[in-house]
């Protein structure tokens, strides 16, 4: 390809700069960097699945409008399935809201540190971001939040809740503030809000403009099969399904969508027992020299040390143990992310961390 093909193809001006958003799979024992469950879903239930997915005449498209899971979700939800929206994963949801409300000549507003996908889909899509600065200990002052909105007037304003990758919880002051003085839609992504101590479902309004996204990835341990939703005013549902492909949503993802909703009470215990493993990891963390934990409403926790934070990370890789490494980004460094895995696996965490902090201490 000549030179001049390849400027005939180059992608737009304000895309060249942009990085992918990845992180790292190494071929380690334990690994711990993206926020999965560390459990497969149930047998029974992928029993379940596959004998109605046997059932399906996979010539034929899927349910483009995917009723029978809206429907199902809804009543799990307490929610009616108009005010549902389905995609592949919550990252598409996201994606599918700033094509429909960013674009060119448009805002985003977000918080920083906060979910990198926020800003890069912004991007991606031509929307302007404006970034917002949390406090010290990474919430939202809701005083700044309203100036910032009343400034730059963003379609689109995101709060992740339990953030990502800091794990805080916004308190339910800060999102009433932004629906106060938002002319453009509030969007709360509570990927890990099963973990959380508190959601802002229930603000959710026919007549409001609050958007709620949740993620099927984490705690039904449904990662591979990517399914998230919003729960949003019918009348936003109604416009994000004019702009999402046709046929998006794969048969065999909305069946299992629907399906691991009758496994809804181990689902549970799972989580009260990632809760605990979480706060065992927080007391054993705030037990090691030169480390500060911070605390975390999600299924993961995020630490900052006094050493070289890459050094320690690679110290741990060694030893077979994968954490986040988010020293680089900005305004997080020296901070590294852990996932909560299994007992075993946080385990070996907690030990591979002690001695390499002395180690890249010394």
């Amino acid at each position: 390809m000549t030179d001049s093909t390849r400027d005939l193809v180059a992608p737009r001006d304000d895309l060249r700069a942009l990085e992918g958003y990845h992180s790292p799979q190494l071929d380690v024992s334990v690994r711990l960097n993206t926020n999965e469950s560390p459990y497969a879903p149930p047998d029974d239930f992928v029993d379940r699945w596959l004998a109605e997915l046997r059932a399906v005449p996979l010539n034929r498209y899927p349910d483009r409008d995917a009723r029978d899971l809206r429907r199902a979700l809804g009543a799990h939800l307490g929610q009616r399935a108009e005010r549902l929206f389905c995609a592949n994963g919550s990252n598409e949801v996201l994606q599918t809201l700033l094509l429909t409300y960013g674009g060119h000549g448009r805002r985003a507003l977000v918080f920083e540190p906060t979910y990198a996908l926020h800003s890069h889909i912004a991007r991606i899509t031509g929307t302007e971001v404006v970034v917002g600065e949390r406090r010290a200990d990474f919430s939202i002052d809701p005083h700044v939040a309203r100036d910032l909105v009343e400034q730059h007037r963003p379609v689109v304003v995101f709060v992740c809740s339990p953030n990502n990758p800091t794990g805080t919880v916004e308190a339910v002051e800060v999102v009433e503030t932004l629906l106060s003085v938002a002319d453009g839609l509030v969007v709360v992504d509570e990927a890990y809000g099963e973990f959380a101590p508190r959601s802002a479902l229930d603000l959710v309004r026919d007549d409001g403009r609050l958007v709620v996204v949740r993620t099927y990835s984490k705690v039904w341990s449904m990662a591979a099969l990517r399914l998230g939703f919003a729960v949003a005013p019918p009348w936003v549902v109604a416009r994000l399904e004019q702009v999402v492909l046709p046929y998006h949503l794969p048969v065999a993802t909305q069946i299992a969508g629907r399906v691991a909703l009758q496994w809804d009470a181990p689902m549970r215990d799972r989580v009260e027992h990632l809760v605990d493993e979480r706060e065992r990891i927080v007391d054993a963390l705030a037990r090691v020299d030169g480390v500060v934990a911070y605390p975390s409403g999600a299924n993961f926790v995020l630490f900052r040390v006094d050493c070289d934070a890459h050094a320690l990370w690679q110290r741990l890789v060694q030893r077979g143990v994968l954490v986040r490494d988010c020293s680089g980004w900005s305004r997080l460094s020296g901070c590294l992310r852990v996932t909560v895995g299994t007992p075993e696996e946080n385990n070996a965490f907690l030990a591979a961390l002690r001695d390499s902090v002395t180690e890249v201490a010394a």
